[in-house]
């Protein structure tokens, strides 16, 4: 399958022209809205108030290597020489209990729920995911597609899903893509990564930097690290200012969501999906 951009998508599944133009639509209200707001001297992410994280680059080096521990491990227990539906749920389960014993780590180093990218859940967190997805989706999705025509996209998911399109697989994929990923990429990327960052770099320059290591972790799926890049740079904007993850993890959900969706309905925008 060959990813197509979002016009083309929009003709491939009949009822998308309206989506399309939602899309843009809501893309340049978000973008009028704004400049709107810094025009009048407002923050486009209200900053709220949060601590520095206290862990060291030991403690971030000890967790990315629980993610790496956990990955190979995924691949012992199940030996395939191309990608399946087991595979995949196998690396799910890693990435997840990769992610929650890092988190249980941080814990016993003193972190609380707050500094691990979780205080109390706001209604604001819902609106701010929401908001930047209306922002975001159209512009990365036809960006991706028109980066795909210069280098073709390619994913192990576009493979699983051409060799074994069955419903197991299906559920594979969206538990990965949907669940695992945001939840995982999210609280690596961002939390433990550019937390640790954020102590070493001022004004913002660690976003930036832990945006570049997420994209580059897509290495060698076309072109698709260009649109994770400003995909990073939203993501981390929201949690520099916030201290939550929340929005984050929202934001990252609903965006592999729709990539997702245009997947399994015959048509991949790329990038499918973030992470």
């Amino acid at each position: 399958m060959r990813p197509a951009p979002l016009a083309e998508a929009a003709v491939e599944l009949g009822v998308a022209p309206v989506l399309v133009v939602g899309a843009i639509v809501a893309s340049l209200t978000v973008a009028s809205w704004a400049v709107g707001r810094l025009r009048r001297g407002g923050a486009v992410i209200p900053w709220r108030p949060h601590s520095p994280v206290a862990w060291t680059g030991a403690d971030v080096a000890f967790v990315a290597g629980l993610h790496l521990l956990f990955a190979i491990l995924a691949m012992e227990v199940v030996r395939a020489e191309s990608p399946s539906s087991d595979s995949l749920l196998a690396a799910t389960a890693a990435g997840l209990a990769a992610t929650g014993l890092g988190m249980a780590f941080l814990r016993s180093r003193g972190a609380s729920a707050a500094a691990l990218g979780f205080p109390r859940v706001t209604p604001a967190d819902v609106g701010l995911a929401l908001g930047a997805l209306a922002g975001v989706l159209a512009p990365l999705l036809m960006l991706a597609g028109w980066l795909d025509r210069l280098v073709p996209y390619s994913h192990p998911v576009i493979d699983l899903l051409a060799n074994d399109p069955t419903p197991k697989t299906r559920l594979a994929v969206v538990l990965s893509a949907v669940i695992a990923a945001p939840l995982a990429e999210e609280f690596f990327f961002r939390r433990v990564l550019q937390g640790w960052l954020e102590r070493w770099v001022p004004g913002g320059g660690a976003v930036p930097l832990a945006a570049a290591v997420f994209a580059l972790m897509h290495w060698g799926q076309g072109l698709a690290w260009v649109p994770l890049f400003v995909l990073g740079l939203v993501l981390g904007e929201i949690v520099r200012r916030t201290g939550s993850l929340v929005p984050a993890i929202l934001l990252h959900a609903l965006f592999n969501a729709v990539s997702v969706t245009l997947l399994l309905s015959g048509v991949v925008p790329g990038p499918t999906p973030a992470g």
